[in-house]
């Protein structure tokens, strides 16, 4: 069975190397939708794929970009600084902030966040599907596991201010993440209405 979750966020960049010139020369912004697709070879004991409040790590990472100015790290340093003086958000990517770009960012992490959480509520064989980045209302771009190839990137390569992280409701989940140290769900007492 195969589920979905819609995420949002407003972020601005600049989208180098590409044809546009409006794209490559300006910093201009999208209201983003992400959209996480899973699956699963069973039901958890609520008849559910998974609960999506279990979720919160994947949303905690696309919300970084929530407002945030999304930094390719392979920009000359003198727009780094400039960048840095003047946002408190900034997420600083190894990948252009396109929307095949983030696509792959967030399929990556979003596997890696699945992988490092400890589901105890009888959840199958999780598995991320795809993840759809909507940049537009026109165009869009998915992720799926046949892209993998193209992810030549780990997490240290993702960085986030001071200002994205200090509103983190758990400081240390994303460095905990990087050092492979999961995430702990509680244990569900079944709770049947006789």
């Amino acid at each position: 069975m195969k589920i979905r979750k819609l995420f949002k966020f407003e972020g601005a960049h600049i989208v180098r190397n590409c044809s546009s010139e409006h794209c490559k020369y300006n910093i201009h912004g999208h209201s983003y939708q992400v959209e996480v697709f899973l699956s699963s070879n069973k039901l958890d004991k609520g008849y559910m794929v998974v609960d999506f409040i279990l979720l919160d790590k994947i949303k905690e990472f696309i919300v970084g970009f929530d407002h945030s100015y999304s930094l390719w790290d392979k920009e000359e340093k003198e727009f780094k600084d400039f960048i840095y003086k003047y946002n408190k958000r900034v997420a600083e990517i190894p990948v252009s902030p396109s929307a095949e770009g983030y696509a792959l960012m967030f399929f990556y992490a979003t596997e890696k966040i699945l992988e490092n959480t400890r589901f105890k509520n009888g959840e199958g064989e999780i598995k991320l599907s795809a993840v759809r980045v909507h940049e537009t209302a026109t165009g869009y771009a998915e992720v799926s596991e046949e892209d993998r190839h193209m992810m030549d990137f780990t997490l240290d390569d993702i960085r986030f201010s001071p200002g994205i992280q200090e509103e983190w409701k758990d400081l240390g989940w994303w460095q905990n993440l990087k050092d492979d140290k999961p995430f702990e769900n509680p244990e569900v007492e079944l709770n049947l209405p006789y």
